[in-house]
């Protein structure tokens, strides 16, 4: 009996010693990957300033959106490789097994760069999806670096995701849980909590210490909880869905459409640059270029269009369909508060509160990531609406259906039980299998 115990005793300490150790590699690899993505993220974020403003300054520079968007492509095909698949790469090598493949450390001076290209010409584009390739890269490097196991790896490129979307937002624990999240629907990888949530922080606090501040949005006063609301957040949250499927789908549309008629990928940013010219005339406005930030802080404090939110998706589809670099998802803010309080006078609801639960919900549709969208409402604008937020983006989540911008996203539990997928599915076998003969 005693030898039982002491066996038992010992055990439990070896546990406790493991645990330890991983905790301790996993403080010092963490904070390193975040420390890397925070001082990339706050470059990124003061560059992004600095071309944002000269464009306003020198309206002229639109015009010349075509010829950069051929030479940042031009040297996409040259020099970039593997780096072309942006977001979708990183993916990849989590869920591959068998022969990975490097993340490039070029990576990351190549999104940069054409980035701020696409910015500084007129391209609506975002910025989540620079920072996390320049996370996942900058991780990879590191992992190289101190030679990582291969499982070790997959749990860098994690952090390097979640360092990525933390620093760049300022919303760190909404990047940590984006990180376990985004790589399957329906599935979250626990084992790289701790990992993610300390290379989240890391980047924040690294970005922060660089002087970047983030923006701050403001829901206003929240109405009190009552099934009346509910059922018009509902209501709101269907469409928020249903938004979410027509960003993706016609941005996978537009990349395919412009391969299939113009191979060459620098023909095919020329092209489309001149598209976006004629599209702001026919606008009659140059609101929906760039981030949109500007058209995000009015659809907390006032009116805007009906269609702005239309006239932002357009842009920013056909501004990633045409092969310009930059992320997808702060113009899925930008469409999703600009639908929202276009939706708040037929609702009889403030524009404002709608703005808020729309800017997360249009967000989580196209990434199919609830959790990680919620704890993001939750830091941008407080708890005071936490079951509303959570119901909007439990609601886009599934209306959204098997669809979303990251096509290399897998399908772990489908969102329909009915259906029946073979193992390894992503979003794009799935659009394979479900094409019509």
């Amino acid at each position: 009996m005693l030898m039982r115990w002491i066996n038992g005793y010992y055990d439990k300490l070896s546990l406790h010693k493991g645990i330890a150790a991983y905790v301790l590699q996993w403080l010092f690899l963490a904070s390193a990957v975040g420390a890397l993505s925070g001082s990339a993220s706050a470059l990124f974020l003061s560059s992004l300033d600095g071309v944002t403003g000269l464009r306003t300054d020198h309206p002229w520079l639109l015009f010349l959106l075509p010829l950069g968007g051929a030479f940042v492509s031009w040297v996409y095909l040259k020099y970039g490789g593997s780096c072309a698949k942006g977001n979708n790469l990183i993916l990849e090598q989590i869920h591959e097994e068998n022969d990975p493949v490097p993340v490039p450390l070029r990576m990351t001076p190549l999104v940069l760069g054409g980035t701020l290209i696409t910015h500084l010409f007129g391209g609506s584009a975002g910025r989540e999806g620079t920072a996390v390739q320049m996370g996942g890269s900058l991780s990879e490097w590191l992992g190289r670096l101190v030679r990582i196991r291969p499982d070790d790896r997959k749990i860098l490129l994690m952090c390097g995701i979640s360092a990525g979307f933390g620093s760049v937002f300022g919303t760190p624990l909404a990047g940590a849980v984006f990180g376990l999240e985004v790589l399957a629907i329906g599935l979250i990888r626990y084992e790289a909590l701790l990992p993610c949530l300390t290379a989240s922080l890391a980047g924040h606090a690294v970005t922060t210490a660089w002087g970047i501040h983030h923006a701050h949005y403001a829901m206003g006063a929240v109405p009190p909880l009552s099934l009346a609301v509910l059922g018009k957040v509902a209501a709101a949250s269907i469409l928020f869905g249903l938004t979410s499927l027509a960003f993706s789908e016609l941005t996978h549309k537009l990349k395919l459409w412009f391969a299939k008629l113009l191979p060459h990928p620098a023909v095919k940013s020329f092209a489309g640059g001149c598209v976006v010219i004629l599209l702001v005339y026919a606008a009659g406005t140059r609101d929906y270029l760039g981030l949109g930030l500007p058209l995000l802080q009015q659809s907390f404090h006032e009116a805007v269009s009906s269609w702005a939110f239309l006239w932002k998706l357009v842009f920013t589809s056909l501004t990633l369909g045409a092969g310009y670099q930059g992320g997808e998802v702060t113009p899925l803010f930008v469409i999703g508060a600009t639908l929202g309080n276009a939706l708040a006078p037929l609702l009889q609801l403030s524009g404002s509160f709608l703005a808020g639960l729309g800017l997360i919900a249009v967000f989580c549709g196209a990434t199919n990531t609830p959790i990680a969208c919620f704890l993001l409402g939750i830091e941008l604008f407080g708890s005071e609406a936490a079951v509303y937020m959570f119901a909007a983006c439990v609601i886009s989540y599934l209306f959204s259906g098997h669809s979303g911008i990251y096509t290399s996203q897998r399908v772990s539990i489908p969102k329909d039980r009915r259906v029946k997928l073979p193992d390894k599915t992503t979003l794009f076998t799935w659009k394979q299998h479900n094409k019509k003969p």
